[in-house]
């Protein structure tokens, strides 16, 4: 089992990764301090793995609620559903709850946890590749509306998070692949070696190897890690974690949450990112198509959906980085180097979503 640590002062807390580590139940008991505890999931984990989680926290007086799949139950209505099933369980202020399953369970539940009885502890144990080493780490909550994804959220810290790789085994290669986009993302912000190993070591990837990926969830979280306790509330340097969402976030938003997933928009987001690096001057061609290839090489697509440009525009104006009306990019000067602007010609960003 590898530990790291998420300092925040009296916020701080550990990650736990490593195969089996979510059936350690001193590792519940060392976060949780009531006997009562609720359970969020879905219903592809609960056929899976509810079982197995319920036999380790058989010395808790443990409430499951089981919430259906997908993007598409990220919203009010589910929340509300989690709050009343807590209520209904009297789950108090001395009580937990524990997040069980992708980033959509973590997201709601985190979201959940923040603002019942004005808050309440929980613990993060992400069954996703992409939830093991981005959405379950920082503290983000938050669901979508109509208009936009996580523009209802709050910053809210878990007790700890538990990721264990033996659950990354049972992932559906698409799932696996939109994981991957968010550690290729990591590389590319600000660890350009990482992003060589990670070509190097594609096929070993794809595999699953059990010390290729407890490295490879390590770093990424490393690098996380280190972000967030810097910035905790992306009042500056923890912006660069978003390369590729703003587009990505759009592309999802304009195709309804049902034609990608988050990781294959953010792909193509970050490919949009780097054209418009390119374009000025920033990022040399060669490092776009090296970007490029590792992309597809994890089954991951690099091409913009045909959308209309000015909604698509639009959907970019309402991301939450926006300031005074004016976009926030993050953009590339290399791989590895990632940079925060809004100093850019509008001209390039509409050739870009144009292209």
């Amino acid at each position: 089992m590898r530990t790291l640590k998420v300092n925040l002062e009296d916020r701080s807390y550990p990650i736990y990764i490593g195969s089996d580590v979510s059936l350690d139940n001193e590792l519940y008991s060392k976060h949780i301090s009531s006997k009562k505890i609720a359970l969020i999931t879905n219903e592809q984990i609960a056929d899976l793995y509810l079982s197995e989680i319920s036999q380790t926290l058989n010395a808790f007086d443990l409430k499951t609620l089981v919430l259906p799949e997908g993007e598409t139950e990220k919203n009010l209505e589910t929340v509300g559903k989690a709050v009343e099933f807590l209520s209904d369980n009297g789950i108090d202020r001395d009580s937990s709850i524990i997040a069980f399953g992708g980033g959509v369970v973590g997201d709601i539940t985190g979201f959940v946890a923040s603002s019942y009885m004005r808050g309440i502890k929980f613990l993060q144990v992400p069954t996703t590749l992409l939830a093991q080493v981005d959405s379950s780490v920082g503290g983000k909550t938050g669901v979508n509306i109509n208009t936009g994804k996580n523009l209802i959220g709050s910053f809210y810290q878990p007790s700890a998070v538990i990721a264990d790789t033996r659950y990354l085994n049972s992932l559906e290669p698409n799932r696996l692949s939109e994981g991957l986009a968010e550690v290729i993302k990591y590389g590319l912000i600000r660890d350009e070696d990482f992003f060589k190993w990670l070509s190097k070591n594609t096929n070993r990837i794809l595999a699953l190897e059990p010390e290729i990926m407890t490295h490879l969830i390590e770093r990424c979280c490393q690098i996380k890690a280190e972000i967030v306790s810097e910035d905790e509330r992306e009042g500056s340097i923890r912006a660069i974690l978003n390369y590729g969402h703003t587009f990505g976030h759009a592309i999802e938003s304009l195709t309804d949450y049902s034609v990608y997933t988050h990781g294959e928009a953010v792909s193509i987001g970050m490919v949009m990112a780097a054209s418009m690096a390119e374009r000025m001057g920033m990022l040399s061609q060669d490092d776009k198509t090296d970007i490029t290839r590792l992309l597809e090489s994890v089954n991951l697509p690099t091409k913009k959906p045909d959308l209309n440009s000015n909604d698509f525009l639009e959907s970019m104006k309402r991301d939450k980085k926006v300031q005074d009306g004016e976009i926030r990019l993050i953009l590339l000067e290399s791989i590895g180097r990632a940079i925060i602007s809004n100093n850019y010609p509008n001209e390039i960003l509409m050739e870009t979503i144009l292209e």
